[in-house]
């Protein structure tokens, strides 16, 4: 019973140490019991001076109130994703966000275990940013320079220009914005055009992709932090702050956590934040533009959009349409990247070849206007021509084979489930004699839902 008892504690401790987590385990009189090198690399310290020893000699800045392994061996209650800055023995300062457990033997508490991610570079480049932007704005020209106007959007499709056309007109609105479109087909270009050319041009342009930040930091980012509101945390503005007079851009609206997309409603519908910790609301002066590379309606069915925010949102959108959907560009576009790289690497290539003409008009441009540039600069550094030829493609597009047979047609998944949505929604309207919100609850769907894909089967 004792080997087994001892072989059970190895194995224990070899997987804990194993985990690419920082954990630290106290027991009940917040001595150090176990601490892994993980987070001996976090905390900048040796695991002996850790060890054995109390927590609050270790952490000096910590204390009974503000320690999250000595609240949860005093309440026995959990904590989860809660930030916390402290300072070792060495005086280093750490960021993290931790979740803390109670450990429990048969109904009593005997330890406390904490998980913590290490943020502190993370925090610390943020820290740097939001001073430079504050700096920035209250510079005499504390403008966050616009790299693009809706003249660099570069198109000879129609659709497309008019799409332009009408962003210049409503640029002049204060008025929050939607722009969707699949991954490269130049979202982000779009809407420092739109800021350009807006009444906001001379104020702060701030883009921030939400997926691109930890949840768990997001709030503080956007909305900024009180002192005290969590340990070590300072007064400082968050974006929206610093955006004031001028433009917030919010890319990949989509991965906002829900609870966050309702403070973002809120701040749209009063023009007001509150930092996370203070009871304060300030006021903002803000234009909201948001964008997604899913149609906004396909995120509010999957429940990555909130309905509300989706329509306070839907003001001004605009769609921007894929490479694929616009031929006449890809060879136009061709020649400008061409144009562009010859400059950059002292070439004279003067265009391609008919053979990459061909390919490139059937290619589908996945990546769209991006994979389209990337490629021509692939295939700009490796040319010996006065053209681009088929021995320039990168190797991707060499092996893209040709369309699918008849057979994989028969099989595909994706068809058939179109085709039975269609049925199925041509069924609903039948019934409901064309009334779409009838056919709409029938199909037990949003009725802006069956809008969009009725729109969509239209326009293929």
């Amino acid at each position: 019973m004792i080997e087994h008892t001892n072989l059970t504690k190895e194995v224990l401790t070899s997987i804990l140490k194993s985990i690419d987590e920082a954990i630290h385990v106290v027991n009940t009189e917040g001595i150090s019991i176990f601490y892994n090198e993980v987070a001996a690399y976090h905390d900048g310290l040796e695991i002996n001076e850790v060890l054995g020893n109390s927590l609050l000699s270790v952490f000096p800045s910590l204390n009974e109130k503000n320690s999250t392994l000595l609240k949860v061996l005093k309440t026995k209650q959990p904590i989860y994703n809660q930030p916390q800055s402290y300072v070792n023995i060495h005086g280093r300062k750490i960021e993290t966000m931790n979740t803390t457990l109670p450990i429990v033997d048969h109904g009593v508490i005997i330890g406390a275990v904490e998980i913590g991610k290490d943020y502190s570079q993370i925090q610390s480049l943020y820290d740097r940013l939001l001073d430079m932007e504050k700096g920035l704005k209250k510079s005499k020209n504390g403008k966050k320079r616009v790299f693009y106007t809706l003249d660099d959007l570069k198109t000879v499709n129609q659709p497309f220009q008019q799409i332009k056309d009408r962003a210049r007109k409503l640029a002049l609105s204060d008025s929050p914005v939607i722009v969707f479109g699949e991954s490269g087909t130049g979202k982000e270009l779009f809407v420092q055009g739109l800021h350009h050319a807006s009444n906001r041009s001379r104020g702060p342009f701030i883009a921030q992709n939400c997926a691109a930040i930890p949840a768990t930091l997001l709030e503080s980012i956007l909305f900024g932090t009180a002192k005290g509101s969590y340990t070590g945390a300072l007064d400082r503005p968050g974006l929206f702050e610093l955006a004031s007079g001028g433009t917030l851009f919010l890319d990949e609206l989509h991965t906002l956590p829900i609870d966050l997309q309702a403070k973002l409603l809120r701040v749209l519908e009063d023009s007001t934040v509150r930092r996370v910790g203070s009871s304060t609301n300030i006021l903002v002066d803000v234009r909201v533009i948001t964008a997604l590379n899913i149609h906004p309606l396909q995120a509010v069915e999957k429940q990555q959009l909130r309905h509300d925010l989706f329509y306070r949102l839907n003001v001004l959108s605009f769609e921007l349409s894929p490479l694929r959907e616009r031929q006449e560009d890809i060879l136009f576009l061709s020649e400008q990247f061409i144009a562009f790289f010859n400059g950059v690497l002292k070439k004279q290539v003067c265009g391609l070849d008919e053979e990459i003409q061909r390919i490139f008009i059937h290619h589908k441009w996945p990546g769209n206007v991006r994979e389209l540039k990337h490629t021509i600069e692939y295939m700009m550094n490796v040319c010996e021509e006065e053209q681009l030829t088929g021995k320039d493609l990168p190797i991707l597009l060499k092996q893209a084979g040709p369309p699918k047979g008849k057979m994989s047609t028969l099989l595909s998944l994706n068809s058939h489930l179109q085709k039975l949505e269609n049925d199925l929604i041509s069924q609903a309207l039948s019934l409901s004699k064309g009334n779409i919100m009838q056919a709409a609850n029938l199909l037990d769907i949003p009725r802006q839902t069956l809008q969009y894909k009725l729109k969509k089967n239209r326009a293929e």
